[in-house]
């Protein structure tokens, strides 16, 4: 019995060594990944308590998650940040994700209404990198209000065109309002689908548009640079629609898409040819990749986003995008990465919302907190200089469209 005790004593004493050797190295592999995202939320948060909660949406194994949480409470904890229950206001959102490339972890740090992102790189095979995340903010400006549905605006040198479903309307900035010129009938020979959709793209010049709606594409020019002397001419016309310009100059300037206007989207045909069929989508985006060249974000209409990479000309999902709407827009921001995706809210909730996210490989990462809006997102696109990003929104309390300008400050 005696011998007994002493094997049964060893193997019990040998199998703990074991668990804490394996807790050591664990530990060792995500201790400075673990402090540095500590640090970094210290750096917006302060002392004081916390709501704490993580997820694993990573390749990193089940038992090594509570190594991590211990790892990031404990350093935590040396910056006077506790976790608490759920009567504290603040709270610290984790996500262990990863991507082709390498792992992302990303802190949502809550503090009262305000939330703000930061994140730790590290690839695969362990080393890391520290990163603050860019950490902007948006900013609504009100451009425009009318009660007649909006589809796209053009904001011209001493004029704003605003497209609507059957025509144009031409106005002049009168003291600090816009005041309606004249209106332009498109005269559409085929009949508007349920949910109608049209761009207005303005050409170099800034004195001329070409804009596209179902079945048609027009074209404007104004010489004298007047309000009143804008001529519009539309015509029954089946070529594609330009979809995406490049957020910068490193991206394809341009890429046209066939549109269905009996279904309202496009089919995912692509001019030039991309070398790759997409699936039918509402809404897409030109971003820069970071080894450079672009790639095409698209939403399809099964709701899934996927990334084409002009450089492989493979179609990837994306994740990250389930609370994502069916609108948004590249921005190119200066911030963080530089150029960042304004996406609208899923339109689960009362009101609508916008968000910036940076797609770094294959997952959106929030690097905004959400922007509250009026109403119902119904179309965004970037602006001339991609520096900023109009929405339309449709506010039903206020029975009215308006046009809202999105720009983003750093902190």
């Amino acid at each position: 019995m005696g011998l007994m005790r002493l094997l049964t004593a060893g193997l019990v004493s040998a199998l703990m060594m074991a668990v804490l050797l394996q807790d050591a190295s664990a530990a060792s592999q995500w201790d400075e990944p673990a402090a540095a995202l500590a640090g970094q939320i210290a750096d917006i948060l302060g002392p004081g308590q916390v709501r704490f909660t993580l997820r694993n949406a990573s390749s990193i194994g089940n038992d090594d998650v509570p190594v991590i949480r211990r790892l990031l409470e404990q350093d935590l904890k040396s910056h006077g940040i506790t976790v608490a229950g759920s009567e504290s206001a603040n709270a610290i959102r984790i996500t262990l994700s990863e991507n082709v490339r390498e792992r992302l972890w990303v802190a949502e740090v809550v503090e009262g209404t305000e939330t703000q992102v930061t994140m730790v790189h590290l690839d695969l095979a362990g080393a890391q990198s520290a990163q603050q995340a860019s950490g902007m903010v948006l900013r609504s400006q009100q451009l425009f209000s009318t009660r007649e549905p909006i589809l796209s605006v053009l904001v011209a040198p001493g004029a704003l065109i605003v497209l609507e479903p059957e025509q144009f309307v031409i106005y002049d900035h009168s003291g600090k309002t816009w005041r309606e010129q004249r209106r332009v009938l498109i005269g559409q020979k085929r009949p508007l689908p349920r949910d109608p959709r049209g761009i207005i793209i303005p050409n170099n010049d800034l004195i001329s548009f070409q804009a596209w709606l179902a079945g048609t594409e027009c074209t404007g020019n104004d010489t004298a640079q007047d309000a009143g002397s804008w001529s519009i001419h539309c015509q029954e016309s089946d070529d594609p629609w330009p979809i995406a310009a490049g957020a910068d100059g490193n991206t394809p300037a341009r890429i046209s898409a066939f549109y269905n206007g009996a279904r309202d989207y496009f089919t995912g045909v692509l001019a030039p040819n991309a070398g790759v069929d997409l699936p039918a989508f509402y809404t897409s985006a030109v971003i820069p990749r970071p080894a450079g060249g672009g790639a095409i974000l698209v939403n399809g209409i099964d709701g899934k986003m996927q990334l084409l990479d002009t450089a492989s000309s493979r179609a990837q999902p994306v994740a990250g995008t389930r609370d994502w709407g069916s609108d948004f827009a590249a921005l190119n921001s200066g911030c963080g990465a530089g150029t960042q995706v304004i996406a609208s809210g899923s339109g689960e909730a009362a009101t609508d919302s916008l968000r910036a996210y940076e797609i770094p490989a294959l997952e959106a990462v929030p690097a905004s907190p959400p922007l509250a809006v009026n109403g119902a997102v119904t179309a965004m696109w970037p602006a001339p200089d991609n520096k900023s990003v109009f929405a339309v929104v449709r506010n039903t309390a206020a029975h009215a469209y308006e046009v809202d300008r999105v720009t983003a400050v750093c902190n």
